[in-house]
């Protein structure tokens, strides 16, 4: 799972192994966790559910992140642009560049997104994130860190957890780098890509899943239907995704008029490992972040010291 890069990246031995993470016996808990904090975090919010609903949304929005707190303004190849977050999402596959024109159009629109001109050189626009993206990106990353402080409780998540600004912008600078493994490891998910690849697809597949872990039953069948009215999209969409997770062995469709569905073994199982592999990658950037965060703590130490 992409170990050696990975430790290049962090420039040591990295702190948990995948097999670890996947095999760990509270998996379960953790998954259950995860699901309530990324439900929960859209749960009630009816704009941030119809912003989020084109697919290579979610990723947008991490992208943003990261290609702002990586900027150096005097560096011209850092600058964040359009073309530079093009780049960031061919990576993943996931938009044509008139795809992502229109994404960043609708941001700029809903005040996400703000665009302005390059110091020396006006030709050139640079893209910047409002304080309304940065919050949302906050939350959306303290929830990704929940599985990993639920089964890891030893290690000091708690910067990222409480959503602290500066080290909100020392993790997102640290991830830059990561992007391209990433990517790779993204496309060892074809299960999960299915659903990403789908507008409001995640937010549909955490929902289900979520339902299925509440039910008293872990084998009684989940209606799906009402993920429409929820999301807001058509019920034709998610009969259509259901019936392609259908044939992807995830899901059998059943109960009258087919508007329910028996979670599969094989869902669960690859599930579990694309949750392993974000928590695998989020602990080897938060170790690099945390190195920085001691380091700019001890700096700002340094010169209260001297002064």
């Amino acid at each position: 799972m992409e170990r050696d890069e990975l430790e290049r990246l962090v420039g040591g031995r990295l702190r948990l192994g995948f097999d670890e993470i996947l095999n760990h016996p509270r998996l379960p808990e953790a998954r259950h966790a995860y699901l309530e904090s990324f439900v929960g975090l859209y749960q009630g919010d009816p704009f941030l559910v119809r912003l989020l609903l084109q697919a290579g949304r979610f990723l947008v929005f991490h992208s943003v992140a990261v290609l702002e707190a990586a900027q150096d303004l005097s560096r011209r190849e850092t600058w964040f642009t359009v073309a530079a977050l093009k780049q960031q999402l061919a990576m993943f596959g996931y938009a044509s560049d008139r795809q992502v024109d229109h994404l960043v159009a609708r941001l700029r629109e809903v005040g996400f997104l703000e665009q302005r001109r390059a110091p020396g050189d006006g030709r050139v626009r640079l893209l910047a994130s409002t304080p309304a993206l940065r919050a949302h990106h906050a939350e959306w990353l303290a929830t990704h860190y929940v599985p990993l402080a639920m089964l890891f409780p030893d290690h000091d998540y708690s910067p990222v957890m409480s959503r602290n600004r500066a080290f909100h912008a020392l993790h997102c600078g640290a991830c830059l780098p990561f992007t391209a493994v990433s990517a790779r490891l993204m496309m060892t998910l074809p299960d999960t890509l299915l659903f990403f690849m789908h507008a409001a697809g995640p937010l549909i597949q955490n929902a289900v899943l979520k339902a299925a872990m509440d039910a008293a039953d872990p084998n009684a069948a989940v209606p799906y239907i009402d993920a429409a009215d929820r999301f807001g999209v058509s019920r034709t969409h998610v009969r259509n995704l259901m019936k392609d997770a259908e044939a992807a062995g995830l899901v059998k469709i059943t109960g009258r008029g087919g508007r329910s569905i028996l979670i599969q073994p094989r869902f669960w199982a690859s599930y579990d490992r694309g949750l392993a592999v974000g928590m695998y990658l989020h602990d080897a950037v938060h170790v690099v972040a945390m190195q920085r965060w001691a380091a700019a703590d001890e700096g700002t130490t340094s010169m209260q010291a001297a002064q």
